[in-house]
């Protein structure tokens, strides 16, 4: 059985660089533009045309990660209120 190559096998920049990178554009709404400049702040030099191409190429897979992610709906609710009568007396009691 062959071993699968990383997804980013033959990129200059390392995974954990490239990966930030595209989750900082599509997380925080960022333009490729302010991508760069966050990276350049941290000590990284790649321009926002690479930017591109990493969201072109790694975003589905983001995408596609995030998804399988999220938590599935569960059969089970949790009430906020409930209606509680005592005597003659009725209220609503809310949970905090």
């Amino acid at each position: 059985m062959k071993k699968r190559k990383s997804l980013y096998h033959g990129h200059r920049f390392p995974a954990i660089v490239i990966s930030c990178a595209v989750r900082w554009h599509f997380r925080f709404s960022l333009s490729l533009r302010g991508t760069e400049e966050l990276l350049l702040e941290r000590g990284v030099v790649v321009t926002y045309e690479t930017i591109r191409c990493w969201c072109d190429k790694f975003g589905a897979e983001f995408a596609q990660r995030a998804k399988t992610a999220r938590r599935k709906r569960g059969n089970t609710w949790h009430l906020d209120e409930m209606f509680v009568t005592r005597g003659a007396v009725s209220a609503v009691a809310r949970g905090r």
